[in-house]
């Protein structure tokens, strides 16, 4: 009995760990998708990991399509190995290295809509991001710290209720 209740309790844990520590980032925070936003600046100051999620938000002249340092580099989205036209595409970061990103509309990379991001192993202890201590509205960090705060609530309704399942198996 014991040993089942081990199991039990050593699954939920496996389940939920990778959840608490996963973050969604909103690409561009407030400015999204789009034109005018420099999202070289955007993911400086941030630390992606494998388990994250990217949320790309966008008009209908916008898509997003995954490409390769060359097309990244060459604003060239003929080879994307994925395309996006949903308007809200939420992309999981799934491999450590860096992923590139751009706008396949005419003159929309070249315009600055092109978007590289490094994706670090996930970590087990520290999760990622770590928002600055004091979020200015200019900085686009409020965003950054709400996406933080709403996983954070929603990790820890997971985690309780694991431990209220548990304790009802332990009886």
């Amino acid at each position: 009995m014991r040993s089942t209740v081990a199991v039990a309790l050593l699954l939920v844990v496996l389940a939920v760990v990778p959840t608490v520590l996963a973050v969604t980032f909103q690409v561009g925070d407030t400015g999204g998708w789009n034109f005018g936003v420099n999202y070289t600046t955007w993911v400086g100051g941030k630390t992606f990991r494998v388990g994250d999620t990217l949320e790309f938000n966008y008009g209908p002249s916008h898509a997003v399509f995954v490409v390769d340092k060359a097309g990244f580099d060459g604003c060239d989205g003929s080879r994307a190995t994925q395309r996006f036209s949903n308007r809200d595409t939420k992309i999981d970061l799934t491999r450590v290295g860096t992923i590139h990103f751009l706008c396949p509309t005419p003159g929309h990379c070249l315009g600055g809509m092109k978007l590289a991001v490094p994706v670090l192993a996930s970590s087990p202890i520290t999760p990622s991001p770590s928002p600055s201590p004091s979020p200015s509205p200019s900085s686009g960090n409020v965003e950054n710290a709400k996406n933080v705060a709403s996983k954070g609530i929603m990790s820890y309704g997971k985690i309780g209720v694991a431990m209220v399942l548990m304790y009802g198996v332990m009886r």
